[in-house]
């Protein structure tokens, strides 16, 4: 009587797909989960920059530390490098937010307004946690893109919003 696929049904599920596949966040999520399998967490050395492409210009790693502040950053790519300190780039931004990764054991994506060297950007970021042995969190592999606010979009008060993945 009805037939086995909606005509409308695939072409929402077509977009979506492709929406899903335009953010950077939601493509390096599928990576991670692809390289986890059955573990909690995939390991650092499953994340190869070939397999994100140019994506790897967006992402970061960051070696955990006890206690987080002695954390460092392993990789930063050129898309996230600062020249002048941490808290002047999406890296340093990142940075903020991983003690919650590490309390929460799970994956986060950060969106945001911020002010970076003189410029106002909307940015949507994430960290995903890595684990040699599945377990212990040791690395986070980290990954952002941004772009700079238009004329026409009004610069408010900073704000940032989280989302547990």
């Amino acid at each position: 009587m009805f037939p086995a696929t909606d005509g409308i049904s695939s072409i929402i599920s077509d977009t979506m797909k492709i929406v899903f596949q335009r953010r950077l966040v939601d493509r390096v999520l599928r990576l991670w989960k692809e390289m986890a399998h059955r573990e909690p967490f995939p390991r650092r050395d499953q994340i190869e920059p070939a397999m994100l492409g140019v994506d790897w210009l967006n992402c970061l790693v960051i070696a955990v530390k006890s206690p987080v502040r002695l954390s460092t950053f392993v990789y930063v790519g050129e898309n996230l490098s600062f020249t002048r300190c941490p808290d002047e780039s999406l890296a340093g931004v990142l940075l903020l937010h991983l003690p919650q990764v590490l309390s929460e054991r799970r994956c986060l994506m950060i969106e945001g307004l911020t002010r970076l060297r003189d410029l106002d950007i909307l940015y949507r970021s994430a960290l995903y946690p890595l684990a040699e042995d599945g377990i212990a969190i040791d690395h986070v592999l980290g990954a952002a893109n941004y772009r700079p606010l238009r004329e026409n979009e009004d610069s408010i008060a900073p704000f940032v919003r989280t989302k547990w993945l």
